[in-house]
C-alpha cells in the first residue's frame, strides 16, 4: 500500500514557481469560498497574501497535519487569532525579506512625496493650477527610523543617495549595526525632538500598538514629517490627527487605523496628510521574491532541514 502524498497549500500555481520538490502534491488556493482540498491532508500551509484575517485563518482549525504555517507578510498579526486550533510544535515562518526593497522603496516616496509637495502640484495639475513655490529637500534632513530590521536598513541604504543629515535607529534592543549605533525603544524619547522625518517600520506587538501617541508625537520637533510604512494601530490615529490639524506636524501614511480609512474619515482631508493604500508590499517585486522564499522553503522542509525565518512554535 503506497502511503498519500502530502498536501501543500500554495497561493499561486505551482507550475509557475520554479524549483519546488516533486514530493507535494501542491494545492492552488488563494482564499477562495472553497477549498482545493480536505485541509486535514495539508502539511505545509502558505497563507493568501492581503486577504482579511478571517479567511487566511479559516481552515486553520481543520488542519490537523500541518507542520509549517508560513506568511507572505513580514507581519504575523492576521494569523495569530487561527494559531489556537492548531496541535502542538507547528512552526510559524514569516516572509522577512520579501518586501524589503519594496516597502523601503515605498518609505522614501513618500517622504520625497511630502517634502516636495507633491499631493498638491498633483491637484494643481488636475485644476490647471501652476503650484510654484519654495519646498523642503531630505538633503541634509535628520531621519530617525523605528523598527531597524531589514526594511529599516533598506531604507538607510537608500538614504545615503540623498545627503540627509544624520540618521538614527531605533530597534527593540540596543546594538552596534554596520553604519552606527542601534538604540533601543526606551531611548525615544531623546531621539524623537532631534529628527525632522521619524519613519515607523516597527512590528506591531503589545510593545509598540500606540507607540506613536500623545507623548511620542508631542517631543517630535514643529513641522516634522512622520512616516508610516508599519501597521496602522502603532500610530494613535486621535493623537496624529490633533497634531496635523494643528498645523504641527506632518504625515505621509501607507497604513491607517481603522483599515481600509472609511469614506468620511477625518484623516482623508486633514491638511499635509499623505495616504496611500497599504501598499507598501504590493508591487512587481513581490512575486519573484515570494516565490523564490517559498521554493527554499519546501526544499528544506522536504529534505527534513530548519526552515527559514521561524516566529515561534505552537505549545
Amino acid at each position: 500500500m503506497t502511503a498519500m502524498t502530502p498536501d501543500v497549500w500554495l497561493p499561486f500555481p505551482a507550475e509557475e514557481i520554479e524549483g519546488l520538490p516533486d514530493c507535494f502534491r501542491y494545492r492552488l488556493w488563494d482564499g477562495e469560498d472553497a477549498f482545493p482540498a480536505d485541509p486535514a491532508d495539508c502539511v505545509f500551509y502558505v497563507a493568501p497574501y492581503m486577504k482579511s484575517a478571517e479567511v487566511t485563518v479559516r481552515p486553520l482549525a481543520a488542519m490537523a497535519a500541518v507542520q509549517v504555517v508560513q506568511t507572505l507578510t513580514a507581519g504575523i498579526d492576521h494569523v495569530l487569532g487561527g494559531l489556537g486550533d492548531l496541535r502542538p510544535g507547528v512552526r510559524l515562518c514569516n516572509a522577512a525579506g520579501v518586501h524589503t526593497a519594496s516597502t523601503a522603496e515605498l518609505a522614501l516616496a513618500l517622504t520625497l512625496a511630502s517634502l516636495r509637495g507633491i499631493p498638491g502640484m498633483v491637484r494643481g495639475q488636475d485644476r490647471e493650477e501652476w503650484r510654484s513655490g519654495f519646498y523642503d529637500a531630505l538633503a541634509d534632513k535628520s531621519v530617525l527610523i523605528i523598527g531597524y530590521g531589514s526594511i529599516g536598513s533598506a531604507i538607510e541604504d537608500r538614504l545615503v543617495a540623498f545627503e540627509c543629515g544624520p540618521v538614527a535607529r531605533v530597534a527593540r534592543t540596543a546594538r552596534t549595526g554596520p553604519r552606527g549605533p542601534v538604540h533601543a525603544l526606551a531611548d525615544l524619547p531623546g531621539l524623537l525632538p532631534s529628527a525632522d522625518v521619524v519613519i515607523l517600520v516597527t512590528p506591531l506587538t503589545e510593545a509598540t500598538r500606540g507607540l506613536a501617541g500623545a507623548d511620542f508625537l508631542g517631543r517630535m520637533k514643529d513641522g516634522a514629517l512622520l512616516v508610516n510604512v508599519s501597521r496602522g494601530p502603532v500610530v494613535d490615529t486621535k493623537s496624529l490627527l490633533a497634531e496635523v490639524e494643528s498645523g504641527r506636524l506632518r504625515a505621509a501614511l501607507d497604513v491607517t487605523d481603522p483599515e481600509p480609512l472609511p469614506a468620511g474619515h477625518p484623516l482623508w482631508h486633514a491638511p499635509n496628510v499623505l495616504i496611500t493604500p497599504h501598499v507598501g508590499g504590493s508591487s512587481s517585486a513581490f512575486e519573484p521574491r515570494a516565490k523564490r522564499l517559498l521554493a527554499r522553503q519546501l526544499t528544506r522542509f522536504a529534505a527534513g532541514e530548519p526552515v527559514e525565518h521561524l516566529v515561534l512554535i505552537t505549545e
